[in-house]
């Protein structure tokens, strides 16, 4: 069931843009506007859509730009209109026709500025066809100059030569709306995927595993809670607090898509993926914040992982069994560097401290290898910060691999009431009660876990480790 109002937008057999079907052609820029701009923009925006616009133009290479562009056409249109639902649909409608324009014609040589004006257009068509919103619609004609959306783009040109769009970047002020305090994490999750990410509604329910339909209503209410909000950046007084709910929304983002809380898959390739973009994206916006550099760190060196963490049959590998040399050295290598700076760049912060433990991880050639006095250290630092049970857990772990599976044993009982009996809780009290040599209670324990999860693999994994202990 398609979300209301949606037109043909959620119609796309796989990514989000890349395989739209064919729509109506939308001439370009005029021909003197186009030489102006390009005199406007950096040499390496040049290069790489020059690349684009040649033969050797793919869907991923049209698919990477439309969705790294989307954010800021949608910010262009909410700051001059003020209607977040109408103005995102008209950016879908755009996005379309680009992705099945440009892969025959060619990219653009202002392919923001092609956006911009396609969505402008059909944002317009869509506010004339509403009798109650056409004199709202004249207003605001009136007060926009002819050239509006002609102009180039955000950042891509001075004033001088009619560049009047707002010189910064939309992204940033986009994730502060869609993670706006009115909105539950869940509502702030699926609109960011839907307004940042580019995901379509059906992308977003197969993630969620929900029906499209309820995820289509999760969306149209977030949409209606803030349709009053002021699209700026929060106040500076409010800033901290606004960025760190942006934070946790991408940190909640690449979870999901590291570790499946449900279904078959282990791994949700996009999800992750997507939430390592949006964070590169928030980086280069605020390059001088320790979080946001501790979380880039974070989730690029647990992604790292990724190639050695299931066999042949899709089964899970834990952490002490993988084959290292699978391992993306060339991610690590990058995700060292960022937590270094991350630690350098001030306080060390809660994603700045998992990042750190995660690298020492990742530097250790064997198992045998881990540096396990610093993680637990680092551990010490975090649960001193954070009430989160996951980092409690992670230092019960640390605890066991220092000083013994009996005095990690000790630190697990001690958190089963706040962690509520969580599965993950039963899976680390297992794995210690095998490292201690009693298997009966080992097995209980595994059994218990894969009960409680909702993941798949997961659940196979636990279940074939009390099998094993069974013999």
């Amino acid at each position: 069931m398609r979300e209301p109002g949606a037109g043909d937008r959620d119609r796309r057999p796989r990514g989000t843009l890349s395989a739209a079907g064919r729509g109506a052609r939308v001439p370009g820029a005029h021909p003197d506007r186009r030489r102006r701009d390009r005199l406007a923009r950096p040499k390496a925006d040049l290069e790489q859509e020059r690349l684009l616009s040649a033969d050797r133009t793919s869907d991923d290479d049209i698919e990477d730009l439309l969705r790294r562009h989307a954010p800021q056409v949608l910010g262009a249109l909410v700051r001059r209109y003020g209607h977040f639902d109408p103005a995102e649909d008209a950016v879908q409608e755009a996005l379309i026709a680009a992705a099945a324009q440009w892969p025959e014609d060619g990219v653009p040589e202002n392919p923001r500025g092609w956006l911009i004006r396609v969505a402008s257009r059909r944002l317009t068509d869509r506010l004339r066809s509403d009798e109650a919103r056409r004199r709202r619609e004249e207003t605001v004609a009136a007060l926009t100059p002819v050239d509006a959306f002609v102009s180039p783009p955000p950042g891509e040109g001075p004033a001088g030569l009619g560049g009047r769009a707002p010189s910064e970047d939309d992204t940033l002020t986009l994730l502060f709306l869609c993670c706006h305090p009115a909105l539950t994490p869940a509502a702030q999750i699926a609109l960011t995927l839907r307004a940042v990410g580019g995901l379509t509604t059906a992308e977003i329910a197969r993630a969620h595993l929900v029906e499209e339909a309820t995820m289509a209503q999760r969306i149209s209410r977030a949409k209606r809670a803030v349709r009053g909000a002021e699209f700026r950046r929060p106040e500076p007084e409010d800033r901290d607090r606004r960025l760190a709910a942006v934070l946790q929304v991408l940190y909640l983002i690449f979870n999901e898509g590291y570790t499946a809380t449900a279904g078959p898959d282990l791994h949700r390739t996009d999800l992750a993926r997507e939430a390592i973009r949006l964070t590169r994206s928030v980086r280069r916006l605020l390059p001088h914040e320790g979080r946001v550099t501790g979380l880039l760190a974070l989730m690029v060196l647990t992604e790292a992982r990724t190639p050695a963490r299931t066999g042949p049959d899709g089964e899970l590998i834990p952490l002490d069994e993988q084959d290292r040399a699978r391992w993306d050295r060339t991610a690590i290598a990058e995700g060292t560097a960022l937590a270094e700076e991350a630690l350098a760049q001030g306080p060390a912060g809660d994603y700045q401290l998992q990042a750190a433990i995660v690298a020492l991880h990742d530097e250790a050639g064997r198992a045998e290898d881990t540096d396990w006095p610093q993680i637990l250290a680092l551990y010490e630092l975090l649960v001193h910060r954070t009430p989160d049970p996951a980092a409690a857990l992670g230092r019960a772990v640390a605890v066991a691999m220092v000083h013994g599976p009996r005095a990690g044993l000790v630190e697990v009982d001690a958190l089963a009431g706040a962690s509520g009996g969580h599965y993950r809780l039963d899976a680390v009290r297992a794995h210690l009660l095998e490292r201690a040599g009693d298997h009966d209670a080992a097995r209980t324990a595994y059994l218990a876990a894969a009960d409680g999860t909702l993941s798949e693999p997961e659940a196979r994994y636990l279940r074939a480790r009390a099998d094993r202990l069974r013999l």
